[in-house]
């Protein structure tokens, strides 16, 4: 059973699905926690996938606790309805979380695809860190992104042959996408292009506001064009859009489908983001980010020189996206594309790995 239910689940968990079924050793179940659901769906279409059952628990302006209870208890409903031999999750959703515990209080062994992230606080982000250091718990399988995930997986106890190294399958799709030259790029001009994605639980209000002064600034300049993909999350919305609608320079726009959006973000000349997945599609394709978040659990990118922590205070968000605005040799320099978080082969190696040990009793299946 493959639980999702955001649209990063889809991206990341799709090339684990194309992998599982071209082998005749397992028959994938897709179950759809509906947690994004309205922007999930057009990229389902896109990726080919069609889940067996639609949860549809996610409710306007839902508490983490209704949602987080409403998701448990429709997917113990399902596990114990499918029965399944095996339950996969990704990352750091409550989706994730919610599979896993559903999976563990049937005795089911879980696989966990993208562990080992860590920022170290609770707090940031929230409830994200919390998620996956919960998952890292119950899973039998890790299957780490980088080295670093590893290691952090090593440091918290976690027996080195449940912990497996295969890349983030985020770079499976993007090789996936790109292959197919599908897409069409947001940017309105040929302007200095800088795309922005904003949605962080801990950011929203004030903090998100004063944010959206910052890429008001940014637009003023009058040789940059600031687009914005707007996050489906009311607080969000609300928080943003007051700033920054009716300004020439700024396109706010519905969430582009999975094809355009990376189109556009091929096509930028600068990120600035608070986006997991982004700090990783970006690198790949050469585009210097700004990470608009005070920690990162991704922070090879910062290490090589291609991304930047800049937090969230005005003030240095500013200062950091001008000066690569204004000096367009060192834009060049952190625009070198490589390949710090995947080779596109994860998905191979997460599948390979499970068929090499379902039979093996050293992996102790039981929870």
């Amino acid at each position: 059973m493959i639980v999702l239910g955001t649209r990063p689940d889809a991206i990341k968990l799709a090339p684990v699905i194309r992998a599982m079924s071209d082998s005749p050793m397992f028959d994938p179940i897709i179950i759809n926690s509906g947690q994004h659901r309205e922007m999930l769906q057009p990229l389902l279409r896109t990726l080919g996938l069609k889940p067996h059952t639609d949860l549809m628990v996610m409710r306007n302006r839902q508490g983490l606790s209704e949602l987080t209870g409403a998701l448990l208890n429709a997917l113990n409903t399902a596990v114990i309805a499918e029965g399944p031999d095996l339950v996969v999750v990704h990352g750091d959703t409550t989706t994730a979380l919610c599979g896993a515990l559903a999976a563990a209080y049937e005795r089911i062994p879980v696989a966990h695809v993208e562990a080992g992230l860590r920022t170290g606080s609770l707090a940031s982000p929230f409830p994200e860190e919390l998620n996956r250091q919960i998952i890292g718990r119950i899973a039998r399988w890790h299957f780490a992104p980088t080295a670093r995930a590893a290691a952090h997986l090593y440091a918290e106890g976690i027996p080195e042959r449940q912990v497996i190294t295969t890349g983030n399958t985020v770079i499976d799709n993007l090789h996936w996408m790109r292959d197919r030259k599908k897409g069409k790029p947001a940017f309105r001009t040929d302007r200095l292009r800088i795309l922005v994605t904003l949605h962080r639980r801990e950011t929203q209000g004030v903090g998100m506001r004063d944010l959206a002064s910052v890429l008001r600034h940014l637009a003023d300049r009058g040789d940059s064009e600031v687009l914005l993909p707007l996050h489906k999350s009311p607080a969000v919305r609300e928080s943003l859009v007051p700033t920054l609608k009716d300004h020439v320079g700024i396109t706010v726009c519905e969430p582009l489908d999975y094809p355009d959006f990376i189109a556009t973000l091929a096509n930028c000349d600068l990120v600035m983001t608070d986006s997991s997945g982004v700090q990783e599609e970006a690198p790949s394709l050469g585009k210097p980010v700004l990470i608009l978040r005070a920690l990162t659990e991704r922070p090879e990118a910062v290490e090589a020189g291609v991304a930047r922590l800049v937090g969230v205070e005005p003030p240095r968000v500013l200062a950091a996206a001008s000066q690569l605005l204004d000096d367009p040799a060192e834009r060049t320099r952190m625009a070198q594309a490589v390949n710090l978080f995947g080779d596109g082969n994860a998905a191979h190696r997460i599948v390979s790995t499970l068929i090499q040990d379902w039979d093996s009793e050293s992996m102790g299946l039981a929870p």
